[in-house]
């Protein structure tokens, strides 16, 4: 019996086949002169040092990828916002060796209620070992991923913005706000909804701009819970935007529409909650002692494309919409999950010719369901009569089991399916952290790696060894001969024929080293 090859990759001191060119590619200027240019010091610079960026350069150093991460604020932020992980992104940090330090800071929460705020509970046998919400503050979340990349080796500069690029057919020279100019490979623009990378690029980002607003904040009130609890459930009859829930010790988590659509770079002040609270509840509850005031609008875009040249997008800088639903940040960790390894594959030089053509192929079509189901919660939470009818009639329909099911999975993420081509409804899909002889199967994927579970025992990854680990007899839960699995645990392939294989392998992995 074979058990988990481990086969170590290359140092980035070794020499590998660096991509030279690619190819006729829109937007891209001629070759500037080497006497211009300034000297190569990385594979990769990442604008935009939140979730999606620090995910992204820990993806890539998992394959000694040279990352430098840029972000502009000098400090992270020092507000205390709770996000919810949900539970694609959950599966996404046990894959990498993260959720148990993840799982300290966090909260555990039931994985029901999602879609527009309609209480359903959480259906039965969900298909996943980690079928709950994890709340946890947001700067926590963002130190956590930061650490994890920095401790895989990647750079991280604080207070440096960038202000200019120019690509090439070898790379991209990126200037800094202080002048400064450094020189990557690539450049991926994780810098979030209003993008400096996305605007000097020149991608559109068409969409509908915010036609309400809602404050948003914690703290603390000075009237009894009975008191609230009783007003929130009358106004909550009418207005699903409204909430005034407890959120810790003394802190209530405060949501209360806006008068209008005013500037998101301003924050609201804590008049602004007193008046709207006043305005619609009848009182101001007595709120005092805030831990932080934000507003978000329900403005809803899209990129239309996420590269151009050696230039990416991901996570805000691709796609923003409201946050109902709680899709944002989990949106941009799994765009970094899908980008990390084919780019690093590209960098590596065994990536298949259209291997990072696929990032947008794959990512796009799921930004575009999510904006579309934020619009649709978004109708769904109007005080209008007809928003209101459709709202009762989706209530009852949720009562059905395969309706509230489609759309938890379709919150979480847990529902996508890559188009991969004709195959078992498996394929394209990621498979749940099964049981194996040793252990779990997501332990296995903490490297990165594609991984062959092999039924039968009479397969091998032969020379892929250095990109693909295997597994033989994994699990009697398997019902398929064998899974071939990306690196980000998504089903590549199924069958039990060694060609057919290889055909997949050279598919997703590029040449064998052999």
């Amino acid at each position: 019996m074979r058990s988990l090859q481990i086969t170590a990759e290359p140092s980035s001191t070794d020499t590998v086949e660096r991509d030279s060119t690619l190819g006729d590619v829109p937007g891209l200027p001629s070759p500037a002169s080497g006497a211009d240019r300034a000297p190569l010091m990385f594979d990769v610079i990442i604008a935009g040092c939140g979730p999606t960026g620090a995910m992204l350069a820990a993806e890539l150093r998992l394959h000694d990828v040279r990352v430098l991460v840029l972000e502009k604020e000098t400090e992270p932020v020092s507000f205390v916002r709770i996000v919810g992980l949900h539970i694609r992104s959950i599966e996404l940090m046990a894959m990498r060796g993260l959720l148990e330090r993840i799982l300290e800071r966090g909260r555990q929460r039931p994985a029901g209620g999602f879609f527009a705020a309609i209480d359903k509970p959480v259906p039965e046998g969900l298909d996943s070992a980690h079928a709950y919400l994890l709340g946890i503050p947001q700067p926590v979340i963002v130190h956590l991923l930061e650490e994890h990349a920095i401790e895989l080796g990647a750079q991280v500069r604080r207070g440096c913005a960038v202000a200019d690029f120019e690509q090439d057919d070898d790379g991209v020279t990126v200037e800094l706000a202080d002048g400064e100019r450094l020189r990557s490979r690539y450049l991926v623009g994780c810098d979030g909804g209003r993008s400096t990378v996305r605007k000097l690029l020149g991608v559109g980002f068409p969409g509908e701009p915010s036609r309400t607003e809602t404050l948003m904040g914690e703290m603390e009130v000075g009237v009894p819970q009975e008191e609230i609890v009783a007003k929130v459930t009358e106004i909550r009859e009418t207005d699903r935007r409204f909430s005034l829930g407890p959120f810790g010790e003394r802190v209530y988590r405060v949501i209360v529409p806006a008068a209008g659509v005013g500037d998101r770079a301003e924050p609201p002040t804590l008049e602004d909650f007193k008046q709207q609270l006043r305005t619609i509840a009848g009182t101001d509850f007595g709120v005092h002692s805030p831990r932080w005031l934000s507003r978000f609008g329900d403005a809803t875009r899209l990129a239309e494309r996420y590269r151009v040249g050696r230039v990416l997008l991901a996570g805000d800088a691709a796609h923003i919409h409201p946050p109902i639903g709680g899709q944002g940040l989990n949106l941009g960790v799994q765009d970094a999950f899908n980008l990390g390894w084919k780019l690093a594959a590209q960098i590596r030089g065994w990536a298949p010719e259209t291997l990072l053509d696929t990032y947008q192929a794959e990512r796009h079509p799921v930004a575009e369901d999510v904006l579309d189901n934020t619009r649709a919660q978004m109708e769904l939470l109007s005080t209008e009569p007809g928003p209101q009818a459709v709202r009762r009639l989706l209530t009852e329909l949720m009562d059905f089991d395969e309706v509230n099911r489609h759309l938890i999975e379709k919150i979480t993420a847990i529902g996508i399916r890559y188009d991969l081509g004709a195959g078992p409804d498996l394929l394209g899909r990621r498979l749940r952290d099964l049981d194996v002889k040793q252990g779990h199967l997501y332990d296995l994927l903490h490297r990165g790696r594609g991984l062959l579970l092999d039924r039968t025992e009479r397969l091998t990854v032969g020379g892929w060894s250095d990109r693909v680990d295997y597994l033989g007899d994994p699990t009697a839960v398997l019902d398929v001969p064998c899974v071939l699995l990306r690196p980000d645990g998504h089903v590549a392939w199924i069958g039990d024929d060694q060609q057919d294989l290889d055909d997949h392998l050279s598919r997703w992995f590029g040449k064998p080293a052999n």
